[in-house]
C-alpha cells in the first residue's frame, strides 16, 4: 500500500490514505492515539463479529460505540485511515498474508490495541464520507486471524459454534495451521517520555475501607510523604461501630485536608459515591486500603494524563507475595517486571486500586453503579462506562502500587456471605426482595448485570457457550464424568444468576 505523508507542526509524520481534514488531524497527533480514521459511517461499524468466539464479553471494544464524536475503535478502514509512522513501522504495516485488504487493515488495528499499547481512534468528519462499503471475510481469512493471534483452541470452539459438520470450516484450519504460526509481540510501541506537571492540579484521593484501619494509617503515610501531594484524602471506613476505633485517624496532622465518614450503608460502590460527593479536586484517585504507594505515585498519575492529553488512566497494580511486604519488596519486583510492564496504550480494564480520572469525568458518570454493591465487577463497569461516554482510558505503567491483599478485612467481607446456602446466609444486596435459597447463583449476579448491561442478547449466549466449555473441559480429566453429572445443577445457577441480573437491570443504573 502506498501511503502519503504529513509532517505535523512537531515534525512527527503521519502516514495517511484517503483524504483527511488536516487541521483535525494536527490537534489530533497532540493526543493519545496512533491511529485515527472516520469508518463507522463508511460500513466498518462492529466489523469482523466473529471475535466474540474467541474473547467472549472479556473485551471492552468487542462492540463500537454509539453516538460519540471520537472514541477507541480498532475496525480501520484501509481506504481511509491515518497511523503514525512509527507505529506503522514498529507494526509492519498491514499483514499480506491475508486475501481481503479489509482484513488486512481490521488485523492491523487489532494488532495495535490488543497487542502493541497502541490507541486507535474513530474520529467523526475525520475523513470525508466516502461511499458505504459492505465488509466480507472469507472463512480463509478468519482462520488465519485467530491462528496468528490466538490459540488453536479458540479456532475449534469457533468451528463448535458455527457448526462442526461444516467441512470448509476445517480446511480453512488446517490451511492456517500449515500457512503460518501464532504470533510473538516481542517489539512493543515505547512509551512516551513524561513532561513535567503544568500548572498546580489539586488532587482527591479516595479510601473505603472496613476492619483495616492499620493498613489506611499505613497508606496515609505513604501519601504524606508523595512528591506531589493530594490536597484532600476522604477515607469512608465501614467498620462496625462496635469495632471501630473512633479517634484511630486523629493521631497525626496530615500535609493534607483528611475528611473521614464513617458508613452507613454497605458496599463499596456506595462509599465510593459518597467520598466522590465530597471531592473538591480537579483529579480524583482512586485506590484500596491495602496497597503501598511510592512517593512518585501521585506525580506520576498527573504527569502521564496531561503527556497524553487524556482524561483518565489505570495504574499498575503488583500483587504482593504476603501481606507484610514493603516498597522495598516493590522496587524489587519492578526490576523483574518493568522491562516487560513497561506499555501504555488503550486500558483492558480497570481497578479501583489505582486509577485516575479527571473529577468532571467522574461527576458525568455520577459515579458507580450501586446494583454492583455485594459482588464483583463494580471496577471494570466503571472503567467501560467511561469509555462509553468517549473517554480515552490508558494503561499507566507508571504510577505503580504494592496490593498487600491481607488475609481479612475489607469490604469482600460482605461477600462472603454469597458462598453461604442456608439459614446462616445474609442476604446480599443484589438479591432485592427474592433470597437465595437453595440454589447459589453463578456467576456472580453483579458480573452478570454487567454483561448484560453492556454485551448483546447474542453476546450473552456466547458467553453461556464458553463458561460451560470452560467448566467441562478444564481441570482434571479424571473428574471429566462428574462434572458432565453436574450439568444440569450448573445450568440452574447460571439461570439463577441472570434471573437476579436482570432483576437489577430492570432497576436500571443507581447511585445510592
Amino acid at each position: 500500500m502506498k501511503l502519503e505523508e504529513y509532517i505535523t507542526q512537531s515534525g512527527e509524520i503521519i502516514l495517511y490514505n484517503g483524504n483527511p481534514d488536516f487541521e483535525k488531524l494536527e490537534e489530533l497527533s497532540k493526543g493519545a492515539g496512533d491511529i485515527w480514521h472516520s469508518s463507522f459511517e463508511q460500513g466498518y461499524k462492529n466489523a469482523f463479529p466473529e471475535l466474540v468466539y474467541q474473547t467472549a464479553v472479556f473485551f471492552w471494544y468487542l462492540n463500537d460505540f454509539d453516538d460519540l464524536d471520537q472514541c477507541v475503535s480498532w475496525r480501520v478502514n484501509p481506504n481511509a485511515f491515518a497511523v503514525r509512522k512509527s507505529v506503522w513501522e514498529i507494526a509492519r504495516g498491514f499483514d499480506l498474508d491475508y486475501e481481503n485488504i479489509q482484513m488486512q487493515a481490521l488485523d492491523f488495528g487489532f494488532q495495535c490495541i490488543r497487542f502493541l499499547g497502541g490507541v486507535p481512534l474513530y474520529v467523526k468528519d475525520l475523513f470525508a464520507y466516502t461511499e458505504k462499503e459492505k465488509v466480507i471475510i472469507s472463512c480463509r481469512d478468519r482462520h488465519l486471524f485467530f491462528r496468528k493471534n490466538y490459540k488453536t483452541t479458540h479456532a475449534i470452539f469457533m468451528i463448535y459454534r458455527l457448526g462442526f459438520w461444516k467441512i470448509s470450516e476445517w480446511k480453512s484450519l488446517l490451511q492456517a495451521k500449515k500457512k503460518c504460526h501464532k504470533r510473538n509481540f516481542t517489539v512493543k510501541i515505547p512509551v512516551r517520555e513524561l513532561h513535567k506537571i503544568k500548572g498546580n492540579p489539586s488532587i482527591s484521593y479516595i479510601i473505603p475501607t472496613m476492619f483495616r484501619e492499620e493498613y489506611t494509617l499505613q497508606l496515609l503515610d505513604d501519601l504524606s510523604l508523595q512528591n506531589y501531594k493530594p490536597s484532600q484524602v476522604v477515607v469512608v471506613d465501614a467498620t462496625p461501630k462496635r469495632d471501630r476505633q473512633e479517634t484511630v485517624y486523629q493521631q497525626k496532622k496530615y500535609p493534607f485536608e483528611l475528611k473521614v465518614i464513617w458508613q452507613q450503608s454497605k458496599g463499596s460502590c456506595r462509599a465510593r459515591n459518597q467520598a466522590i460527593a465530597l471531592c473538591t479536586g480537579e483529579y480524583i484517585v482512586f485506590g484500596d486500603d491495602d496497597i503501598r504507594i511510592p512517593a512518585d505515585f501521585i506525580e506520576n498519575h498527573i504527569r502521564f494524563l496531561q503527556t497524553y492529553n487524556v482524561g483518565a488512566c489505570n495504574g499498575l497494580d503488583i500483587r504482593a507475595d504476603y501481606h507484610r511486604q514493603d516498597l522495598n519488596d516493590l522496587q524489587n519486583k519492578l526490576i523483574k517486571l518493568y522491562r516487560s510492564q513497561l506499555i501504555a496504550g488503550s486500558a483492558h480494564m480497570f481497578s479501583n486500586a489505582n486509577s485516575c480520572v479527571k473529577r468532571e469525568l467522574v461527576d458525568q458518570l455520577v459515579g458507580n453503579d450501586v446494583n454492583f454493591d455485594g459482588g464483583y465487577g463494580e471496577d471494570s463497569d466503571f472503567g467501560m462506562s467511561l469509555i462509553k461516554i468517549g473517554v480515552t482510558v490508558l494503561a499507566n505503567p507508571f504510577s505503580v502500587n504494592l496490593h498487600l491483599k491481607p488475609p481479612s478485612g475489607g469490604y469482600r467481607f460482605w461477600g462472603t456471605q454469597a458462598k453461604i446456602i442456608g439459614k446462616k446466609r445474609k442476604s446480599q444486596p443484589w438479591e432485592l426482595d427474592t433470597p437465595v435459597k437453595s440454589v447459589r447463583p453463578v456467576p456472580s449476579p453483579t458480573i452478570m448485570y454487567g454483561i448484560i448491561k453492556h454485551y448483546s442478547p447474542q453476546q450473552l449466549i456466547e458467553y453461556k457457550y464458553k463458561h460451560f466449555s470452560y467448566y467441562l473441559f478444564t481441570g482434571s480429566k479424571l473428574v471429566f464424568f462428574y462434572r458432565l453429572l453436574r450439568l444440569p445443577y450448573k445450568n440452574a445457577q447460571f439461570k439463577k444468576s441472570v434471573f437476579y441480573a436482570q432483576k437489577l437491570m430492570n432497576l436500571g443504573i443507581r447511585h445510592q
